[in-house]
């Protein structure tokens, strides 16, 4: 038996969000249809408000309502560093953690040329551009620690050293509360290249 048409195209788009599958967006369009229309028209107005009224910040290339956004344009925070994330929820990540005062770059992405995501795919230009501008001391690479981030952060420090700033990554290895018995191989070696002075 097949759904009425309606509601399949509302199943179809929600299958389109990252995660949500046939199931789940069944669920999720069953949902809606057995909500009130209030949460209906809630739901399609937050959409669609969204869409209208949030763009990329200038500066950052945050998603923002304002111009700049409300990290940029705080005077109590320190725009001469600048941590360098793949994503949004990677500055969201870091904000929550409470206690980094600088600015931010976000890429939108990492570099995975198998697949088809260059430099050209990303906010590198944007960073360059900020770079010349000049009053940057300090680029901290916040991406991951995999393959991709990996390669994305040896590509940008290859871009931002000729300007002179200083150029960090952050540091990986054990989490704290761990042991290092239940360490796998790839994070002991990270953590044993990361070590400092005690």
């Amino acid at each position: 038996m097949r759904y009425a048409e309606p509601i399949d195209r509302l199943i179809k788009a929600f299958t389109r969000l990252p995660g949500i599958g046939e199931k789940s967006a069944t669920r999720l369009a069953l949902f809606v249809l057995n909500s009130g229309r209030d949460y209906a028209t809630e739901l399609a107005s937050s959409v669609i408000t969204v869409k209208d009224k949030v763009s990329l910040c200038p500066v950052c290339m945050t998603f923002s309502d304002s111009n700049p956004c409300a990290i940029c344009s705080d005077a109590g925070r320190d725009q001469a560093v600048v941590c360098v994330v793949s994503d949004y929820k990677d500055m969201m990540a870091l904000e929550a953690m409470g206690g980094y005062r600088g600015a931010y770059h976000i890429l939108h992405g990492s570099l995975a040329p198998l697949k088809g995501v260059g430099p050209d795919d990303l906010k590198i230009k944007e960073l360059i551009r900020r770079l010349g501008q000049g009053g940057i001391k300090e680029v901290i690479l916040a991406t991951g620690f995999d393959a991709e981030g990996s390669v994305t952060a040896m590509y940008v420090a290859g871009l931002v050293k000729p300007f002179g700033v200083i150029v960090t990554r952050i540091a990986s290895g054990v989490p704290a509360g761990s042991f290092v018995e239940y360490m796998d191989g790839a994070t002991l070696g990270s953590a044993m290249e990361g070590r400092r002075a005690f």
